[in-house]
């Protein structure tokens, strides 16, 4: 594994759409010497209202693509995808290191005063074993609470971050979660944390919203520092950011977050397997 890969070898990112950004705009911020490619399947989002073997099949389909860019690591950076595809990605590439999406019920049920949590995910990762599995292991004595938050993930990918309609969905669907004593709110899709303002204030100050981004930067970090691969270049690394959706519409949002404007990259399912556009 240590000399499998060049330490200028890329780190790759998938998402259903945006909401992978949250994680790589942390990434960027704790390894920004590190290359990275980030792609996004705006062609099938959001992931959350499909399959599990619908997103199992698009997840390897990914993973297959950034193996054969050379990532030398890949984080699943989407819940919905972790839940429904991490056990068995690994198992296929297990010469690669991956990172997923855990939704952090650990640290909301360690500090939460009320003993009560709410989890906000998408419906296919209240879902999966992976979710189940979090809660049967740390929240032991605590109530959790669960919101899939309907139409969020297209409200975000549109970029209404702070829209009349966004703000309707998060009220509707965290006010019942503080009225039963929630005192922590879990971000359990990785598109949330960009209306982290708009929910903080909904619920208050005194409400604790955790976002996952710099828990998971930190096991990249951890992860590429154990096996070596920590790149040794000291200018800040390239980004490709590849769609199956509109490129000029990612581009824009780029911008929208404050991430540097980069290049965006078209591609396109066919048989199965996504592949950059031969025009790109």
């Amino acid at each position: 594994m240590v000399d499998a890969y060049p330490k200028r070898a890329p780190i790759g990112l998938f998402d259903s759409g945006i909401g992978g950004l949250s994680i790589l705009r942390e990434v960027q911020r704790q390894l920004p010497g590190e290359n990275i490619i980030y792609v996004a399947d705006q062609a099938h989002v959001p992931y959350g209202s499909r399959s599990l073997e619908d997103i199992r099949l698009l997840s390897f389909a990914i993973t297959d693509f950034l193996i054969d860019q050379g990532a030398k690591l890949i984080v699943v950076a989407c819940n919905t995808a972790s839940a429904a595809s991490l056990h068995e990605i690994r198992e296929r590439h297990a010469q690669i290191p991956f990172v997923g999406m855990e939704p952090a019920v650990k640290p909301a049920a360690m500090n939460t005063q009320t003993r009560t949590v709410g989890v906000l995910a998408t419906p296919t990762t209240f879902q999966g074993a992976l979710y189940a599995s979090v809660v049967e292991r740390f929240a032991d004595g605590v109530t959790v609470l669960q919101e899939t938050l309907p139409g969020l993930v297209e409200q975000i990918e549109k970029g209404e971050f702070d829209s009349a309609t966004t703000r309707k969905i998060l009220e509707q669907g965290v006010r019942p979660l503080i009225e039963d004593g929630a005192d922590t709110l879990v971000l359990a899709c990785t598109h949330f944390p960009f209306i982290i303002p708009q929910l903080q204030e909904i619920v208050g100050e005194q409400i604790h919203v955790i976002d996952p981004s710099p828990a998971v930067a930190r096991q990249i970090h951890h992860l590429l520092t154990q096996q070596n691969l920590r790149s040794s270049g000291t200018e800040p690394g390239d980004i490709r950011f590849i769609t199956s959706g509109d490129p000029a519409a990612f581009k824009s949002t780029l911008v929208r977050l404050g991430l540097k404007p980069a290049d965006v990259l078209a591609a396109e399912w066919e048989f199965g397997r996504i592949r950059i556009q031969p025009d790109h």
